[in-house]
């Protein structure tokens, strides 16, 4: 795909179409802020959503999340055959729909374990604790340390293996790498590529592109609400007018 590709005529995704946006709509009040975003990914793909600031990206994770803001006014959403537009954020989450939000959300007074078991409590889960502490050793070794007491990137691994913890069918990323130490960057992107290999489907939205477009198999472009590129990751980081047109790099 040497040259952007517009909405109308998006080619599908390869495969089984394991998880479907079908022209949604939504906004913050008035503000008209994701414009008839469609798209589909095929079970096991990892997506990178990129644009520039301002773009509509986090609305849009948000968006397929079910949070409550923005607000889904029209379209549909469609995960592993289930339809999902209808849902509530934790009626989302209870299906698999795993969003780790930029502030990551990490439960003050609770301590490492504490906030993985409260991941748990309701059915159905994901991960055992022992399987979480196997992939993230660094939390092993902080488990009865206070959460809010971890480093930047020690938080961003507890919120990736608290949803690790519930089921998991697809895994949101809102800026996993946002003001992290280069260090603890490849620490998490290390992580991202254990759940690479292990077949989860994954979004992740990154102003970092190049490192998100080097995990992901897949790119989404946004501007202004609108996908103006749905193709491989391998074609964004080797079209340069691509990138300079819309994500500066």
């Amino acid at each position: 795909m040497n040259a952007i590709t517009p909405q109308a005529d998006m080619a599908p995704a390869t495969g089984k179409p394991y998880f479907s946006v079908r022209d949604i709509h939504a906004y913050y009040g008035e503000s008209y802020i994701v414009q008839g975003v469609s798209f589909e990914i095929a079970e096991g793909d990892v997506v990178a959503l990129l644009g520039r600031n301002g773009a509509g990206k986090t609305s849009t994770l948000r968006t397929l999340a079910r949070a409550a803001d923005p607000a889904l006014k029209s379209g549909e959403i469609w995960l592993n055959g289930e339809a999902i537009h209808k849902l509530r954020d934790f009626e989302a989450a209870q299906r698999g729909v795993q969003l780790v939000q930029e502030d990551r959300r990490i439960i003050s007074g609770l301590t490492v374990e504490e906030n993985l078991v409260l991941a748990q409590i309701a059915e159905p889960r994901g991960w055992s604790i022992e399987q979480i502490y196997e992939h993230f050793p660094r939390l092993a070794e902080r488990r009865k340390q206070e959460g809010t007491t971890l480093s930047g990137g020690e938080q961003q691994m507890l919120a990736v293996a608290r949803a690790l913890a519930r089921d998991l069918k697809l895994l949101l990323l809102d800026e996993p790498y946002e003001g992290l130490a280069p260090v603890i960057v490849q620490e998490i992107e290390r992580i991202v590529g254990e759940i690479k290999e292990l077949g989860i489907t994954t979004i992740i939205v990154e102003q970092n592109a190049v490192a998100a477009l080097e995990l992901a198999n897949r790119a989404l472009i946004l501007d202004m609400g609108e996908i103006v590129f749905d193709g491989s990751a391998r074609e964004v980081l080797d079209n340069v007018e691509l990138r300079n047109e819309y994500l500066a790099i």
